[in-house]
């Protein structure tokens, strides 16, 4: 709840932040799984996921279902993609349109936050986007909206 109401610019939500939650919960509890934890919440909430890729989206799956954002334990990659599709097509249907190279930057993009939670610059270096010109291949694509861009998505995508 702490983060959720943090002013627009200070509630980013990093890797960073969620490994922080995550070590202080297991040093706190050592035997804390979030995994474990996640799947009491699905036998819970009645539902049937395929596990989370990792202890840290666990925990970000139960976060959000615990104070109130998801109704039921909601896959995270499931909640980016959403997001990512009402993003889009917002963006498509204004006076914005991105062209199919700058969609494919654009789903990387959505997948790199749905696996790290936030998409730093630096980021834009590494696999898989080292393959298209890093940083410096987004800033053609996109100019001066590079940026925007990022940290619209960073915000949009984990809402």
């Amino acid at each position: 709840q702490i983060f959720y109401s943090y002013e627009h610019r200070r509630r980013e939500l990093t890797y960073k932040m969620i490994q922080d939650l995550y070590e202080k919960l297991t040093s706190d509890c050592p035997g804390f799984k979030a995994l474990r934890l996640w799947q009491a919440y699905e036998g819970l909430d009645k539902v049937s996921h395929d596990n989370p890729k990792n202890e840290l989206i666990a925990l970000v799956e139960l976060v959000r279902r615990a104070i109130g954002i998801d109704q039921a334990l909601t896959p995270y990659e499931k909640t980016v993609d959403k997001n990512f599709q009402n993003w889009a097509f917002q963006k498509q249907a204004g006076k914005l349109k991105f062209n199919e190279q700058q969609m494919e930057w654009l789903r990387m993009i959505k997948d790199h936050i749905a696996m790290s939670f936030h998409l730093e610059r630096e980021d834009l270096d590494l696999t898989p986007f080292d393959a298209k010109g890093g940083l410096g291949g987004m800033w053609q694509l996109f100019g001066d909206k590079t940026d925007g861009i990022i940290d619209e998505l960073n915000d949009r995508l984990v809402a």
